[in-house]
């Protein structure tokens, strides 16, 4: 990359969360129990639905791979975080902020696609259930997955060009990870066309992605609700989770976005939130609000166990 007449800016500083003992201890606690957990749960959500004959399913293909992204996002931020919560330098080279924005927005904008993909299941299967073989074909499933990733790819590529050889005249990031908000504040120029291009390529777009998945998930409850059936608590119990996990991925990323020029304490704790907690919330939700997936999880530690599976 040039660096004509740009800044001499080869590292950042993050000013982190807190400069108190105390709470950095328990940031540590929390977040490192909260990180392993996450891992270990949507690890456990992925092998259980690739072991288990009775989840090789259009939503449980889809659910693992939801699986896959937030084990992605919670490992671009969290170890990071973890590691500087005692260093007195909290240090990121140019390129690694580089590389973390990347991996925040390519990620966030696969996950976006996948949430819609998931709706769009829920919706053919309440809705269309005599078709949901045909429109939820396994290669509907590959289209959605790969269109998730060029969506991600381009979306983070498309704003990184515009950025990544801003001149800088500044070195502080007032968080604990690289993002294009704090980035841009530290330019030498006038920003306002550089924060009104974040606004709508990832604030109001997550805003119009927020809106159509709430709208989808309106029309098959009102579905659900008319056609009243044993089935009923089960596709309510699903659609819940699924609003639950929509509203705990688009709540802080909306906020961040639509507004990118604020900075608050407010800030950082839904940083920090959708950084450790989310990803550790989301295949609780799912595990824990579906009793087909704790059955497999079953069946899989027996058969680990050496148990005989049970059918």
């Amino acid at each position: 990359m040039k660096r004509v007449n740009h800044s001499v800016t080869l590292e950042f500083v993050f000013l982190g969360l807190t400069n108190l003992w105390d709470i950095q201890l328990l940031l540590f606690l929390v977040s490192s129990m909260l990180y392993v957990a996450s891992m270990l749960g949507n690890c456990l959500i992925i092998f259980t639905v690739a072991s288990d004959p009775h989840l090789h399913s259009p939503m449980y293909f889809l659910l693992s791979n939801l699986s896959f992204i937030d084990i992605g996002i919670s490992s671009a931020t969290s170890p990071k975080m973890i590691y500087d919560l005692f260093k007195k330098n909290k240090i990121i080279s140019f390129k690694g902020c580089i590389i973390q924005i990347f991996f925040i927005h390519a990620i966030g904008g696969v996950e976006m696609v996948l949430l819609i993909a998931m709706a769009f299941d829920r919706y053919v299967a309440i809705c269309k259930p005599l078709h949901y073989l045909t429109l939820m074909s396994p290669q509907m499933c590959i289209f959605f997955l790969i269109t998730a990733w060029v969506v991600g790819l381009m979306h983070s590529v498309i704003q990184l060009v515009f950025i990544v050889n801003l001149p800088l005249c500044g070195h502080l990031l007032d968080n604990f990870y690289c993002d294009l908000p704090q980035f841009i504040k530290l330019a030498c120029t006038d920003t306002y066309r550089l924060e009104l291009m974040v606004s709508i390529s990832s604030g109001f777009m997550s805003v119009a992605f927020f809106f159509i998945l709430i709208i989808s998930y309106i029309i098959v409850i009102f579905t659900v609700l008319k056609h009243s059936s044993s089935g009923s608590y089960k596709a309510l119990s699903t659609l819940s989770a699924h609003v639950t996990v929509v509203v705990l991925f688009f709540g802080p990323t909306i906020f961040f976005y639509t507004w990118p020029s604020s900075s608050t304490h407010l800030d950082k704790f839904l940083a920090l939130f959708d950084a450790v907690v989310t990803p550790f919330l989301n295949p609780v939700i799912y595990t824990l609000r579906n009793q087909e997936m704790k059955l497999a999880m079953r069946r899989v530690f027996r058969h680990l166990m050496g148990y005989r599976q049970i059918s």
